[in-house]
C-alpha cells in the first residue's frame, strides 16, 4: 500500500528517531508499505520546504510558522494555515502518487481540506489517530473561551475532521467513550482503541552509577523523574507544590527533564529556594533521556485537574519500557490512573491532593520490593498492549 502520513511532529522527519510516530511508521515500512510523510519545518528551524527519499520512505518537510514551543497566538495562526501549506506542498511533490491509506494525527484538527481532496482524488481510506481533543482541551485550562469566535471555528473543523475519517483510533477506552458521547453524529462503529505504542528496545545496558554521577544525582537515594512537556496542560502549579513539600528530604531526589512555556517557573523556583534534591534539565535527545531514565526509580506524570477530556500522555510508555513504576497526579476524567492501578504498575491521585501524592510516594520509597514488582508488571503490560505491532494490526485489520 501507498500510505500518506500527516502530522505536525518533527520527530518523523527521521525514522531513526524513537517515538510513537517514527516507531509506527517503521513498522509499516518494514512490512513493505511505501510511506509518504508530510510534516512541518517550523520557522525557527530556518529550513525551506524539502523532500528526502530513502528506500520506501519519502519525507516532505513543509516550511511553516512555529507550531510548538511558541505562544498561543502564533500556534493558532499556524494551525489555520497548515492545511493550505501542506496542500500546496503535496500538490507539488506527491500529486502523481496514488495513495491507498491516509493516516493523520491530532493535533492539528485543521487538515480537512487536504484530507477531503486526497480522499476524493484517490478513493483512499482514512484513519485518524486521535491524540488531542481540541479545542476543548484549551477551554479546560483557560487558554480559550467558548465565547471566542476562534472556538467555534475550531469546533467546526474538529467536527469535519471526524466526519472525514473512515476510522478513529483513540488512546484508551475513556477516549472512545468521550468521542462517542460528545459527537452523536459520528458512527460509534468507526471509533476504536488504538493506543500510543512504541517499538521496544530489549538491549538497554546502562551504567546506573556513571549516569547519576554525570548529572550529580546521589547514588544512595530514590530518584523520581518527570520527562516531557512543561506547559499548562501539566498543571505546573501542583508540580511546584510537590517539589516544595519535598525539598528538604534526603531520601528522595527529583529530576525534571523537559521544556515548555512553564519551564521558567520551575527554574525560578529552584533559583529562589536552592533545593539540594531537585534538578531541572533541558529537553534532551531520546537516547540521552533513556540513559537518564534507566538510572531513576519512579516515573512521574502530571495533568491539570481541570481537564474534562481524557488525556493519555505517551511518556508513560517510556517509564514502562524501563520498568519504572508510575506515580500520577491527574484529573478525574482520564483513565490512565485506573488502568495503572488495575494492572499494578502505578498509583494515582487527583492533581492538587498533596497529601495523597506524598503518601503514594512514601509507599513506594519504603517498599523496594513493591517498586520492583510494579516495574515488572508495567513492562509486561507494555509488551501485551502498547507495541507498534499491536497498533499496526489494529489499523490494518480494516484493510486486509
Amino acid at each position: 500500500m501507498n500510505i500518506l502520513f500527516l502530522s505536525i511532529s518533527t520527530a518523523i522527519s527521521n525514522l531513526e528517531n524513537r517515538g510513537i510516530y517514527p516507531d509506527l511508521l517503521r513498522e509499516f515500512a518494514d512490512k513493505g508499505h511505501a510511506i509518504f510523510i508530510v510534516c512541518p519545518a517550523e520557522r525557527r528551524l530556518k529550513l525551506n520546504t524539502n523532500l528526502k527519499q530513502s528506500n520506501n520512505v519519502s519525507t516532505l518537510m513543509v516550511q511553516t510558522l512555529n507550531i510548538t514551543k511558541t505562544n498561543f497566538l502564533e500556534k493558532g495562526i499556524s494551525m489555520l494555515l497548515i492545511d493550505h501549506l501542506f496542500k500546496r506542498a503535496v500538490q507539488k511533490h506527491f500529486w502523481d502518487v496514488k495513495f491507498d491509506l491516509i493516516l493523520y494525527a491530532t493535533p492539528p484538527i485543521t487538515l480537512n481540506g487536504l484530507i477531503k481532496k486526497l480522499k476524493k482524488k484517490h478513493r483512499a481510506a482514512t484513519y485518524l489517530l486521535l491524540k488531542d481533543i481540541f479545542p476543548q482541551n484549551a477551554v479546560d485550562v483557560g487558554m480559550l473561551s467558548k465565547r471566542n469566535p476562534l472556538y467555534h471555528l475550531f469546533k467546526a473543523k474538529e467536527k469535519k475532521l471526524y466526519e472525514h475519517a473512515d476510522f478513529i483510533g483513540c488512546m484508551s477506552p475513556a477516549n472512545v467513550n468521550y468521542v462517542i458521547k460528545n459527537n452523536p453524529g459520528i458512527s460509534p462503529e468507526k471509533i476504536e482503541v488504538c493506543p500510543n505504542s512504541i517499538a521496544i528496545i530489549d538491549e538497554k545496558e546502562f551504567d546506573r552509577y556513571e549516569i547519576r554521577k554525570k548529572y550529580n544525582i546521589p547514588d544512595d537515594t530514590f530518584v523520581c523523574i518527570y520527562g516531557g512537556n512543561l506547559g499548562k496542560p501539566q498543571g505546573i502549579d501542583f508540580l511546584l507544590e510537590v517539589l516544595s513539600s519535598n525539598k528538604n528530604r534526603k531520601d528522595v531526589f527529583f529530576v525534571i527533564a523537559g521544556s515548555g512555556t512553564e519551564a521558567q517557573r520551575i527554574k525560578s523556583f529552584i533559583e529562589a529556594e536552592k533545593p539540594e534534591n531537585i534538578i531541572l534539565l533541558a529537553q534532551m535527545p531520546r537516547n540521552e533521556f533513556d540513559q537518564l531514565l534507566s538510572s531513576c526509580d519512579i516515573g512521574l506524570i502530571f495533568l491539570d485537574k481541570r481537564y474534562t477530556i481524557p488525556n493519555y500522555p505517551s511518556r508513560l510508555l517510556n517509564y514502562l519500557e524501563f520498568t519504572k513504576p508510575v506515580i500520577m497526579a491527574i484529573d478525574r476524567n482520564t483513565d490512565i490512573g485506573k488502568i495503572a492501578e488495575d494492572n499494578n504498575y502505578g498509583m494515582w491521585s487527583e492533581s492538587g491532593d498533596l497529601v495523597m501524592f506524598n503518601q503514594n510516594l512514601d509507599k513506594l520509597i519504603r517498599n523496594p520490593d513493591l517498586l520492583t514488582k510494579m516495574g515488572k508488571s508495567g513492562y509486561n503490560y507494555l509488551v501485551e498492549n502498547y507495541t507498534v505491532e499491536k497498533s499496526y494490526k489494529t489499523i490494518m485489520s480494516h484493510f486486509s
